[in-house]
């Protein structure tokens, strides 16, 4: 009894109000009280056509789930991939990313255009984990300064770009490596050393001397790895009742071919 006291009272001191006004009504333990929305309650917060923010919330539960990739829940994320609120557009985009296949790359590469960073942030980071080569020339578009302005977005592309293995694409690489923001020159750099196992460092004239004279620019090639969430256990979540940090496990896009078979 004393131990359910404490955590009763270390909930909102940890966690904030928020903790409290998400609690879901109803429950009868504390481990029901904190637990996630089911896959239901999710979908129905999801289809929630009179509020913007419920489609928001649903989408992005469902967007961060491991079972979000049902047949039924990609219909939705596709219906929603142009929705006018810019927040479930993000959501959807992001769910696409997360569970859908190189065909929803036309729906996710209008969006590199929209005014909404937040949403071109989604649909670069989505990219990331989706190969088409259709991305290509929309993600260097994101890529150029002149075109992009926010610097997280260009750092994305730069990383995005890193399973394409085309001229073009590492001549734009080599060209990010002089970018004004240091994020968008690690990224290039690194999407360089993958394309072609080869490492000038932030040296762009190295980079384009040994590009303009090489016939097999990606002999070196090795395997791209998207960016994943990955944290350490925070104290809280060593509690049985509380689940573990959402990690994922590196990996490559869907659809990406074997290394060579796609060089240009």
């Amino acid at each position: 009894m004393t131990r359910c006291l404490v955590l009763v009272v270390l909930v909102p001191i940890v966690f904030g109000c928020n903790a409290i006004q998400s609690a879901r009504p109803g429950a009868r333990t504390l481990s029901e009280t904190f637990a996630p929305p089911t896959p239901a309650e999710a979908a129905e917060m999801a289809l929630d056509t009179e509020n913007a923010d419920n489609r928001f919330r649903g989408t992005m539960l469902l967007a961060n789930a491991p079972w979000g990739g049902e047949e039924i829940y990609l219909r939705m994320y596709e219906d929603y991939a142009d929705d006018e609120n810019p927040n479930v557009r993000a959501a959807a985009i992001r769910a696409l990313g997360n569970h859908g296949d190189p065909s929803h790359v036309e729906l996710i590469v209008p969006s590199l255009q929209h005014d909404d960073p937040l949403v071109r942030l989604e649909a670069t980071q989505a990219l990331q984990r989706l190969h088409n080569p259709i991305a290509i020339e929309p993600l260097l578009a994101r890529l150029d300064p002149d075109i992009e302005g926010d610097v997280d977005i260009r750092a994305d592309a730069a990383h995005a770009l890193g399973q394409y293995a085309s001229r073009v694409v590492v001549q734009r690489l080599i060209a990010a490596i002089d970018d004004r923001s240091l994020s968008v020159n690690h990224n290039a750099l690194l999407s360089l050393r993958t394309l072609t196992g080869e490492d000038f460092g932030l040296n762009r004239a190295r980079w384009q001397v040994w590009l303009t004279s090489s016939r097999t620019p990606f002999a070196g090639q090795t395997a791209y790895i998207y960016p994943v969430f990955y944290r350490d256990k925070r104290w809280i979540e060593y509690i049985p009742f509380f689940p573990p940090p959402p990690n994922e496990e590196p990996r490559s896009p869907v659809g990406m071919p074997e290394i060579g078979s796609e060089n240009m």
